[in-house]
């Protein structure tokens, strides 16, 4: 696939790849259909550039090191990377929970993380449960003064809030996208009720319909090990995986009459009539339409 032309899709930052896995020997990957190489300097600042179709490089992209990744664009952000306060705590616990390649859509992903109606069929006995499947109202809106999508009063019944908990209860949950292949998750510490866990999913747009997406979560939790996190993730995000990759289209349709929305779609709803607000045309079943 070649580089895309959409500039709205050119114009966003990307997490590429995690700090502690960046070297000073190069690396090859693709962010919107360009082949691009990465590695440290020697001098330890990140350098990134465009791979040309005869193997030229390209100028040095931006580069941002921020949330455990290291982020680039291939064309000049309005704005810089989106603020993530739980980050800047020192006393939560950072869980980078690997990158994972799935053949969809990066849109598909975020669509698919805001939906809680799966929780009980796809991660049972962990973020759901029958015969608690309803979806209770709850409130989703673009907010301008920051152009971000959020739902707030999320209420829903988790047979395990967190890795330290067994016993299920209902919980409160916050949603954000603060771009449109970034989602962030926001609950109550089970151990802190006065703080919230942040989990944030980074996704790098390999292709329209392929990319490869993280968790990393800023946690509030004295007790269990880096393993026990990191399993208790990495789980539910291979059950999403296995749901995303079945969907169709991969590419995530924005037109209303495509795909008909249920009262638990709000947050969904929002989404895609920001991303069309936008003209955000890469990964969408509108833009392959146009190619």
């Amino acid at each position: 696939m070649a580089r895309t032309t959409d500039p709205v899709a050119l114009d966003q930052w990307y997490a590429i790849e995690t700090l502690a896995a960046l070297g000073t020997e190069p690396r090859r990957t693709r962010l919107l259909g360009q082949e691009i190489v990465y590695r440290r300097g020697e001098d330890g600042v990140p350098i990134v550039r465009e791979i040309a179709a005869d193997g030229g490089l390209g100028t040095a992209l931006p580069v941002r090191e921020r949330y455990e990744c290291l982020w680039t664009t291939l064309g000049r952000p309005e704005r810089e990377l989106f603020p993530i306060e739980e980050a800047e705590e020192t006393d939560r616990r950072v869980v980078v929970c690997g990158w994972v390649t799935m053949r969809a859509s990066g849109l598909r992903i975020v669509e698919n993380f805001l939906d809680m109606a799966h929780f009980p069929f796809v991660h049972t006995n962990i973020l759901g449960a029958e015969p608690h499947t309803e979806v209770p109202q709850y409130k989703s809106e673009i907010r301008r003064d920051v152009d971000e999508v959020w739902a707030t009063n999320c209420t829903f019944f988790q047979s395990r809030i967190a890795a330290t908990e067994s016993a299920g209860d209902f919980v409160q949950l916050t949603y954000r996208v603060p771009s449109p292949f970034v989602v962030m998750l926001y609950r109550v510490c089970p151990s802190s009720p006065n703080r919230l866990d942040a989990i944030a999913l980074f996704i790098q747009p390999l292709e329209a319909d392929l990319c490869r997406a993280q968790p990393v979560m800023y946690l509030v939790d004295a007790q269990s090990s880096q393993n026990e996190l990191l399993k208790f993730e990495q789980v539910i995000f291979l059950q999403d995986r296995i749901i995303v990759e079945n969907q169709r289209p991969l590419l995530l349709p924005l037109e209303p009459r495509a795909e008909l929305p249920t009262r638990a779609d709000l947050s969904s709803v929002a989404y895609r009539r920001w991303l069309k607000e936008k003209g955000l045309r890469f990964g969408t079943a509108e833009g392959a339409e146009a190619a």
